[in-house]
């Protein structure tokens, strides 16, 4: 009988070889093929998911850790200033939080208000992380919504723009901009005490701290 030699996967068998043998190797290349068909197959689901990601939810990956100092953002606003915010809701097109550090100072940003954000190597890992895919409430209420509860209490705020900043308590707020009656923080809103009313482009709104 010729003894033939059959080349499989690199490795030479004789006529007389066991089967057996060449089925495992057999398989285990089919299993190499197979567990790197998947990884690459999860490599690009991953680039695809990193690619739909949007600004809001890189935010909200930082709220959700419990350490402090990961959830605490160097937030970049447009004219320059740097606010150091802590992250307790986002809306749809915003962020309130905790700035400078102090729990008594809160602030709402809106998102097209941010120039950049400055995160460390551990926090750009943790912003990129999944979350949960069905949306908040939060998520659906924009920064009008937001305006107008603010007029509803009647709560006083500091409103900065890129020019400069102006107190008062908002009146109104329109499609695409707010009333702030201007008067001091410090007395509430009553006619000896306003001085004016000052109408601003919601697209001029950099901070609104309360």
């Amino acid at each position: 009988m010729e003894n033939r030699v059959v080349n499989v996967g690199g490795r030479y068998y004789g006529a007389r070889m066991r089967w057996d043998h060449l089925f495992d190797d057999l398989a285990g290349q089919l299993e190499h093929e197979l567990t790197a068909e998947e990884a690459d197959l999860q490599r690009e689901e991953e680039r695809l998911r990193l690619g739909r990601l949007g600004l809001r939810e890189r935010i909200v990956a930082l709220r959700r850790t419990r350490d402090r100092a990961l959830s605490e953002l160097s937030v970049v606003v447009l004219g320059g200033t740097r606010l150091r915010v802590r992250p307790v809701t986002v809306g749809r097109d915003w962020v309130a939080g905790d700035l400078d550090g102090r729990d008594d100072a809160q602030g709402v940003i809106p998102f097209r208000a941010i120039d950049a954000i400055e995160l460390r190597d551990e926090q750009v890992e943790v912003s990129l992380e999944a979350g949960d895919p069905a949306p908040d409430l939060s998520s659906k209420l924009g920064m009008p919504f937001l305006l107008r509860d603010l007029c509803r209490r009647r709560v006083g705020v500091r409103i900065d723009t890129p020019v400069g900043s102006v107190t008062g308590t908002i009146d109104r707020v329109g499609r695409d901009h707010l009333d702030l009656a201007e008067h001091e923080l410090e007395v509430p809103r009553r006619r000896a005490a306003v001085s004016g009313v000052r109408v601003i482009s919601l697209d001029q709104v950099v901070v609104v701290r309360l």
